[in-house]
């Protein structure tokens, strides 16, 4: 009976220090989850209202989140009567080493904050970066994902997407097919001209503003070249592309005009 009275006092004893604080601490947790539930419910609906980019607004919504709970959880740490200095000290000190082993990864988080904040590219651009060619799917903390012409997946860091050269295709809504046709000397240039002019301006993908254009670019050592360059929304641009390659050698086939090629030379013995 002694000993059970001991822990009966015991109990009565740390329920009378610690009771109040720890039905406080309880009740700071839930008003304070309330709280943030609400305050993050009212960022979403501004967010909306203002169209914020829908990666920008759910990476800023989650950093948030997470920042108000850790504040939270020091806030209901202090309630307890735990020293919250020495707390945030060991927090601190953890980051740290933390930081330090994800060194790679928290440049590429840097990175990825600084994309979704200046938005040179977002999702749905035909970009050109750190040598892929492709359009943007998905632009995540870390890493940006780019369908390239092949179908393929690139995975590019952030990191280096945000501190190298990108070349965004969409941007201005339009972008130059550059193709190069020859044809031989002795062939008629201006009759080529319209000629290859005729198959730009007849392709109802190309652009009529700015206007197509055909211009000799080269005499080279057995051709004259032509730069045929028509301009095509950036979704349009491979059909245009190839287009007009298969065009243009159809048309000058058509108006008998040579397009010169390798000769093989009979020696009669």
């Amino acid at each position: 009976m002694e000993q059970a009275q001991i822990w009966y006092d015991k109990i009565a004893e740390f329920v009378i220090d610690y009771g109040p604080k720890l039905i406080g601490a309880i009740l700071v947790f839930i008003v304070g989850s309330w709280v943030i539930k609400k305050i993050m419910g009212a960022l979403r609906k501004v967010m909306n209202k203002s169209n914020y980019d829908e990666s920008l607004q759910r990476f800023l919504l989650n950093l948030l989140n997470w920042t108000l709970k850790v504040v939270l959880i020091l806030v209901v740490v202090g309630q307890l009567g735990v020293d919250i200095t020495t707390f945030a000290a060991v927090i601190a000190a953890a980051g740290l080493a933390v930081g330090l082993a994800l060194q790679g990864s928290l440049s590429n988080f840097a990175g990825g904050v600084l994309i979704m904040i200046f938005k040179p590219y977002k999702i749905g651009d035909l970009i050109e970066a750190q040598g892929v060619l492709g359009v943007v799917k998905q632009i995540e903390i870390f890493t940006t994902k780019l369908s390239t012409p092949e179908s393929k997946l690139a995975i590019v860091p952030n990191g280096a997407m945000a501190n190298g050269n990108i070349i965004n295709y969409t941007a201005q809504g339009k972008i130059r097919v550059d193709t190069v046709i020859g044809i031989g000397y002795d062939e008629d240039i201006q009759k080529a001209k319209e000629v290859l002019l005729e198959v730009l301006t007849s392709n109802p993908k190309v652009l009529k503003d700015p206007a197509p254009s055909v211009n000799v670019l080269e005499l080279a050592d057995s051709s004259v070249n032509f730069a045929v360059r028509p301009y095509a929304t950036p979704d349009d641009y491979w059909d245009v592309y190839f287009a007009t390659y298969e065009g243009c050698k159809l048309a000058l086939d058509k108006a008998g005009i040579e397009i010169p090629y390798p000769h093989e030379v009979q020696i009669n013995k």
